[in-house]
């Protein structure tokens, strides 16, 4: 299908917002307005935001430690992301999570996971939930490729083969499991050759094309909702380390460098001017729309109220 002018447009802007989002949060990281760590997906905005922008409010997502694309890709609140990440009571834990733990169900997110491939069993869990009820939705579930040599990622793709789940398996291969180069950790060039071991189809996209894989998701949700389950592995890069923690001395700034000229939003860019469906000016309005909505959600963080000491036991569940 030929995406609309209006749908070029979302997507360019999500995209934008989520790199905003993230510089933005990584200069607060560095003047130590946020506790603990923090995991960015610069580079790899095509992926979250081609998946989850044509996905129904009813289709659930599972997303990563490093998810912030997919929560906007989802229409999540970036002012509650924001917060959330300041550790903010108007957050979306109220403060009590941090960037690896949003969730909001109103938009169909399930919640970010700090556990590698611990989003593998809640999506097949979630997907048999749909099928029981006999919904016409599917649960999109975000691990990387590091997860996918873990245990769950196999137990999960094989019980949702067996049950025929309506589950699309999203993995993100930024090329490291931290600082172990896939070449390192496995012997298959492309993951997406895994699913024929579970019976199910694999595909493996570029994943720095948002609108093939925009396209492609589109197709995979009617698949999936006939045929059972799918795998899909969008190819990207990370431009930034593991985490703020990390000195990146596993690869070299000229690596970097050739990732970097296949920006994702500056492809989609050009195209979106190629084509003529937009001038350069303005798609920087749009990106100064972008700008300011993230200046305001920095605004509305910072003026939130710190969690009271009063509800430290509220949420804790204990067995």
């Amino acid at each position: 299908m030929k995406l609309s002018k209006e749908q070029h447009k979302e997507l360019f802007y999500k995209m934008t917002l989520c790199r905003e989002f993230e510089e933005t949060a990584a200069k607060l990281f560095i003047a130590g307005k946020v506790h603990g760590t923090a995991h960015f997906c610069i580079g790899e905005e095509a992926t979250g935001v081609g998946v989850c922008s044509p996905l129904e409010v009813e289709d659930y997502i599972t997303q990563t430690h490093r998810g912030h694309n997919q929560g906007i890709g989802k229409n999540m609140d970036v002012n509650r992301m924001m917060a959330e990440f300041l550790g903010k009571q108007t957050g979306y834990c109220k403060g009590k999570g941090g960037c690896m733990h949003i969730a909001d169900f109103s938009v169909g997110s399930l919640g970010a996971n700090g556990v590698v491939a611990g989003g593998l069993p809640i999506a097949t869990g979630a997907a048999l939930s749909q099928q029981y009820l006999g919904k016409k939705n599917i649960t999109v579930c975000f691990f990387g490729d590091g997860a996918a040599n873990e245990g769950a990622f196999h137990e999960s793709l094989n019980l949702a083969s067996v049950w025929k789940l309506p589950v699309l398996f999203v993995c993100t291969n930024n090329l490291y499991g931290m600082s172990t180069h896939i070449n390192k950790s496995m012997n298959i060039e492309d993951i997406s050759v895994r699913a024929a071991s579970y019976g199910i189809k694999g595909i493996a996209l570029d994943g720095n094309d948002v609108v093939t894989i925009y396209q492609e998701t589109l197709k995979a949700k009617e698949y999936v909702l006939e045929h059972g389950p799918m795998l899909m592995v969008l190819n990207t890069y990370r431009w930034t380390g593991h985490s703020k923690s990390d000195a990146q001395l596993y690869r070299t700034k000229e690596e970097v460098n050739q990732w970097k000229e296949r920006c994702p939003i500056k492809r989609h860019r050009d195209l979106l001017i190629d084509q003529k469906l937009f001038t350069e000016e303005e798609l920087d309005e749009l990106k100064r729309e972008a700008v300011q909505k993230i200046k305001d959600a920095v605004a509305f963080a910072e003026n939130s109220p710190e969690p009271s000491i009063d509800d430290i036991f509220d949420d804790v569940y204990a067995l």
